[in-house]
C-alpha cells in the first residue's frame, strides 16, 4: 500500500496494546492522534523516540492530542518495554503487520548488507476529523517530537516560513547594532585603541630618538670637553713653552750676567783709577 498523504483518509485500525486492549481510531473521534511506527522494542534509536515522546507526553495532551506508538513486536514485548522506560501511552502490537502495511510503512530492509521486511519510522498525524494533516515518512529521532509539538500547535510549514520571513526583521535591528558598533568602533580606536597608543609610543620612541641625539650632542660635547683638553693640553704646552721660554730668559740672563761679568772691569776702571789718582796725589 502507498504510504497515506496529508489529506488523505487516515486508514481505520483496531489493534491491541501492550495490556492487550482494543485500540482503534474511532474511539479517538475528535482528538488529534499522534501515530508513531517504529521497528522494534529497546533498540536504541527505538529508544530515544519513545521516551522524547513520554517526556513531552503531558504537552502533546495539553494540545489535545493521543501518542500511539506502533511496531511489529509481540504484546509481551510492548509491555517490557513501556514498564522499562515508564511509557504512559499504548504500543500497538501490529504483529501481522496489517497496521503498517495499511499506512505503507511495511517494507524491504537493508542492514549491514542484510535486506529483510519490517517497518520503516514513520509517524502520522492525524486530525480530529480522521484526516491525515501532516506525514513524516523518514524519520529522524532527535528534534522530531519537537517537530510533532509545532504542527500540534499549527505551525506548519508555511506558518514557520512566514516566521521565518520575520525572523530576518527581527535581525535587522541587532544588525544596524552592530553596524553602530562598528561605527563607534573606530571613535574608540581612536581614543584609546592600542593602534592609536602605537603612533604615541612611536612619538615616544621619537623623543627617545631625540633624546638619544642630544646625548650624542653630548658627545660632541664630551668632545668639546677633550677638545678644552686638547686646548688646555696646548696651553700647558704653551706654559712648557713659557717654561722653555723661562728658560730661554734664564739663558737670557746668564749672557747679561756675562754681560755684566765684562761690565765688571769696566766697574773697576774707576776703582784702578781712584787708585792712580790715590798714587798720585801720593807723590
Amino acid at each position: 500500500m502507498p504510504i497515506p498523504q496529508a489529506g488523505d483518509k487516515a486508514p481505520a485500525f483496531q489493534v491491541p496494546d501492550q495490556d492487550g486492549t482494543p485500540v482503534s481510531l474511532a474511539q479517538f473521534a475528535g482528538r488529534s492522534v499522534v501515530l508513531y511506527f517504529y521497528p522494534k522494542d529497546d533498540t536504541p534509536g527505538c529508544t530515544v523516540e519513545a521516551c522524547g515522546f513520554r517526556d513531552e507526553h503531558s504537552a502533546l495532551e495539553a494540545a489535545g492530542a493521543v501518542v500511539l506508538g506502533v511496531s511489529a513486536d509481540s504484546t509481551a514485548s510492548h509491555r517490557k518495554f513501556a514498564n522499562k522506560f515508564n511509557l504512559p501511552f499504548p504500543l500497538l502490537a501490529d504483529v501481522d503487520h496489517a497496521l503498517s502495511e495499511a499506512y505503507g510503512v511495511w517494507g524491504e530492509k537493508s542492514l549491514y548488507g542484510r535486506k529483510f521486511l519490517g517497518i520503516t519510522r514513520a509517524t502520522f498525524l492525524i486530525g480530529p476529523d480522521g484526516v491525515v494533516k501532516q506525514v513524516w515518512p523518514k524519520v529522524k529521532v532527535n528534534g522530531h517530537v519537537a517537530e510533532v509539538m509545532a504542527a500540534l500547535k499549527g505551525e506548519a510549514p508555511s506558518a514557520s516560513d512566514a516566521g521565518a520571513k520575520k525572523a530576518p526583521a527581527a535581525k535587522k535591528p541587532s544588525a544596524g547594532k552592530k553596524v553602530a558598533a562598528a561605527k563607534k568602533a573606530p571613535a574608540g580606536k581612536t581614543a584609546a585603541s592600542p593602534k592609536a597608543a602605537t603612533p604615541r609610543k612611536a612619538a615616544g620612541k621619537s623623543a627617545k630618538a631625540r633624546t638619544a641625539p642630544a646625548g650624542k650632542a653630548a658627545t660632541p660635547r664630551k668632545a668639546a670637553g677633550k677638545g678644552a683638553n686638547a686646548r688646555t693640553a696646548p696651553a700647558g704646552k704653551a706654559a712648557a713653552t713659557r717654561k722653555v721660554a723661562g728658560k730661554g730668559a734664564k739663558a737670557r740672563t746668564a749672557p747679561a750676567g756675562k754681560a755684566a761679568a765684562k761690565k765688571a772691569p769696566t766697574v773697576k776702571k774707576p776703582g784702578a783709577a781712584k787708585k792712580a789718582a790715590r798714587k798720585a796725589s801720593r807723590r
